[in-house]
């Protein structure tokens, strides 16, 4: 496999390391020789990444939504890399919020933005010279939700797609220094972060006011159940986190990187029913395949 081209520059930053897809890319690329600063938001996960790493992986405390955090994780990394700069970094830190968009909190939604979009734009501002200076790329962590969204999980596709957009620019806006910039869209993949937002729906609707929870719950009930059941399916299919680490090192690494990755059968499946299939019958099809009610009258 070739190296990242032009410079040689071989430390690569990876956001949202401590589990699933951000662990697999920062382990990937740590056996591929790379030095990896891996960004993780507790001491806990940096302890536990070490124990799983070589010691040229680096474990840096860093929360993509605080300013504070990305300037001290910036100086850190800084200092460590110096002159070299970075050959790489791997925007994959990212939540997904679930429920109704008739229900979901506002804060909620931008939570989910400020995570998912806002956050990437901040380390992407940060360390913006450091990969000048290494000649590096850029790889976005998207998602096949941001070519088509899935219902109750708008909020999640709303910034896959807003990922897409911004990608797109920042591929042409950063062309005069040659630094490729890609996005990876995986499908279902097996990773804590569909537990986690499982777990953080039920606390949504814990918090809601009664009142607004039982409307919720007689307008949406069936379908928050169908939609958790076809959760717990297409976990089952789930394909492993390395797939995604191994579409990560092509981007990185490859002479003629790719502008975007799909992985997973689901997902080029997905891509081709929304580039030909018209609107309506995807709407039919995606009620059939998560088995949700249609036609209420309420």
């Amino acid at each position: 496999m070739a190296k990242n081209q032009p410079g040689k520059a071989r430390s690569v930053v990876v956001t949202g390391a401590s589990t699933g897809i951000g662990e697999a890319c920062a382990l990937r690329l740590d056996e591929l020789a790379f030095r990896v600063f891996a960004g993780v938001r507790r001491e806990a996960d940096r302890e536990a990444l070490r124990g799983k790493a070589s010691d040229r992986l680096m474990p840096v405390l860093m929360d993509v939504t605080d300013a504070a955090s990305i300037a001290s994780a910036l100086e850190t990394i800084g200092t460590a890399v110096g002159e070299e700069g970075l050959a790489g970094l791997v925007n994959n830190a990212g939540i997904a919020v679930a429920g109704p968009l008739e229900f979901l909190p506002l804060a909620e939604l931008r939570k989910q933005l400020e995570v998912n979009v806002i956050g990437q734009i901040a380390v992407m501002q940060a360390f913006l010279s450091l990969l000048r200076r290494g000649h590096g790329r850029i790889v976005n962590m998207g998602s096949i939700s941001g070519r088509m969204a899935t219902p109750f999980l708008g909020a999640y596709g709303a910034s896959k797609f807003a990922l897409e957009a911004l990608t797109d620019a920042l591929r042409v806006e950063l062309r005069p220094w040659g630094i490729s910039v890609s996005i990876v869209e995986p499908g279902s993949i097996a990773t804590p972060i569909w537990e986690k937002s499982k777990a953080a729906a039920a606390m949504i609707e814990e918090n809601l006011p009664r009142q607004v929870n039982d409307r919720m719950q007689k307008l949406y009930g069936p379908s928050i159940v169908a939609m958790r059941k076809a959760a717990d399916r297409i976990a089952r299919a789930a394909i492993p986190a390395d797939f995604v680490a191994q579409a990560v090192v092509h981007a990185l690494t490859a002479k003629r990187p790719k502008t975007r990755y799909l992985v997973g059968r689901d997902a080029r499946l997905r891509a081709i029913l929304a580039k030909f299939v018209p609107d309506r019958v995807g709407d039919t099809l995606a009620v059939r395949h998560l088995r949700l009610p249609d036609q209420r009258s309420d």
